[in-house]
């Protein structure tokens, strides 16, 4: 072979070479252009989801929380509020047990004058000594043709054992259920030590000889409280 010839044949060895080496590198680079558009193409289809799932889905589960939850009422604070007694009212019917079995009714002390005196729980401090002394005081709210009764959401049962402790001899009357209660407005909020919570407003109220509304005592202090519903009775 001549010089000539050879040297063509290795030009064209390496036109061949270059041009295999060429398309390589586009065929590398196309595979790796289009592997990249699949791993971002890949990296959308992942996350879209996720942003569709945050926004609607949030927003299905937001409302579905908001209609599901049940909200959070005080039904008791907004009827005792609504049922204060006002002074000359007729004083609301009732009908609850008491101590010993027996049922009590308004209707029970027509023509006579009626103390209630509305207590937070039997067996407590407050409440023990204020039915001490309205129970000292019985005889003496008789003598001006009154009546004396304490009501509490305290049982039937804890009733009894309060009077047998203390030797208590007027009716003590058992609501558990509030119906009393919230209807002569002594159910309501309260507060303590700042915690807040529902129950037994301390209120005395006294009745007339006609069934109205006399006198009421709202946030009762113990100490002369009944000694000063006496004197009240006995000006009616």
């Amino acid at each position: 072979m001549s010089k000539k010839t050879r040297k063509k044949s290795s030009n064209t060895t390496g036109k061949r070479a270059a041009t295999k080496i060429a398309r390589g590198a586009g065929t590398s680079t196309r595979k790796s252009a289009t592997k990249s558009r699949t791993t971002v193409a890949k990296a959308k289809k992942a996350k879209q989801p996720v942003k569709t799932r945050s926004a609607a889905a949030v927003r299905s589960k937001a409302s579905h929380t908001a209609t599901s939850k049940p909200l959070s009422a005080k039904p008791a604070a907004a009827k005792s509020a609504g049922t204060i007694l006002a002074e000359g009212a007729m004083a609301p019917a009732f009908t609850l047990p008491r101590d010993g079995g027996e049922s009590v009714s308004l209707s029970d002390f027509a023509g006579k004058k009626l103390v209630l005196f509305f207590y937070p729980r039997a067996d407590t401090p407050g409440c023990t000594k204020e039915a001490i002394d309205f129970t000292r005081l019985k005889s003496a709210f008789a003598a001006v043709g009154t009546e004396v009764l304490g009501i509490s959401a305290d049982t039937v049962k804890a009733q009894e054992s309060f009077r047998n402790k203390h030797q208590l001899s007027v009716p003590l009357i058992s609501d558990e259920q509030h119906q009393m209660l919230e209807t002569y407005g002594v159910w309501g909020e309260k507060s303590l030590y700042g915690r807040t919570f529902m129950g037994i407003i301390r209120t005395t109220v006294l009745v007339d000889s006609d069934g109205k509304v006399a006198r009421v005592w709202r946030h009762v202090k113990v100490d002369g409280h009944a000694d000063a519903v006496l004197e009240a009775a006995r000006s009616l």
